[in-house]
């Protein structure tokens, strides 16, 4: 299908984007992955359409002290190809990687992905698991909300009318720890069915930190506490892994359509949480 006649508006600041998003007719757009499609669909048809691409410093990538710092209209392909994303925060390089298609990679954004919040989109399993922080700004001012909080439900966030995603904040990787991003694929769309983050750190041949992060399963990304309560303190071993991924599905009300029954995305969140927490802990012990 065909969208609907629209205006084509190209702010070159923060302050002109605002100014054009005051018309309620108006609509973002960052990368286009989502908006186009459900335009096409008929699903959204704004009046305008205001295209972010051209306001300077949205697409950087820079390590400030013990973090970094991502604009939101840096693309997928750039998080997965950067070699300081790759080095310092590999997590986030995964999940980048196991986005979509190239096409997809090629145009989409961080700040677009998360902005949709699609209940089985790759980036909140991973910022979930980074504690990361998104940094959002109005027409006054601004404000840092944290991953756990900026996901509230499908596709739904803390972002409030006339409000932008500018930054989002990563921790670097300590020594000794390792990541890892496993899901199940949609094939058609590169979607997950469920896909798990993880990171652990090891020392003493104990885990001294676990973060895991979850997409897929329910209508929002989580963190899985009740998965890493288990699992710190304890050697890691396989049975340690089972235990703590055991778990992971316990107290969420799991999606079902047509790629996967409640039951069967309860039981892979158990066997990807095994899997990633098994390439994290593999990854952290080689350090």
């Amino acid at each position: 299908m065909i969208a609907q006649n629209f205006d084509y508006l190209t702010p070159v600041s923060l302050a002109e984007a605002f100014d054009l998003l005051n018309d309620p007719g108006a609509k973002v757009m960052a990368g286009g992955m989502s908006l186009i499609p459900m335009m096409k669909l008929r699903l959204a048809a704004p009046e305008r359409v205001v295209d972010l691409r051209h306001v300077p410093g949205l697409n950087k990538i820079q390590q400030d002290g013990a973090m970094l710092r991502i604009g939101a209209m840096t693309t997928h392909h750039e998080l997965e190809s950067t070699p300081l994303v790759r080095a310092a925060c590999p997590l986030l390089a995964q999940a980048a990687a196991a986005i979509g298609d190239v096409q997809v990679r090629n145009v989409g954004t961080i700040g677009g992905s998360i902005a949709h919040a699609d209940p089985s989109a790759d980036y909140p399993a991973a910022l979930q698991a980074l504690e990361a922080e998104i940094r959002i700004a109005h027409r006054g001012g601004e404000r840092t909300v944290l991953a756990k909080d900026f996901f509230q439900d499908t596709f739904t966030t803390a972002l409030e009318p006339n409000e932008l995603i500018v930054e989002i904040s990563v921790p670097l990787e300590a020594k000794c720890t390792g990541a890892s991003y496993q899901k199940m694929l949609q094939p058609a769309s590169g979607f997950a069915i469920v896909g798990i983050a993880a990171r652990v750190s090891m020392d003493g041949g104990k885990v001294s930190m676990v973060r895991v992060g979850v997409t897929g399963l329910g209508g929002s990304s989580y963190r899985a506490a009740n998965v890493e309560a288990l699992l710190v303190g304890s050697e890691g071993s396989a049975a340690d892994i089972g235990k703590a991924a055991a778990v992971v599905a316990e107290g969420i009300d799991a999606n079902s359509d047509i790629h996967a029954s409640a039951e069967y995305r309860a039981h892979l969140a158990r066997v990807y949480t095994a899997r990633a927490l098994s390439a994290a802990i593999a990854r952290a012990e080689a350090q």
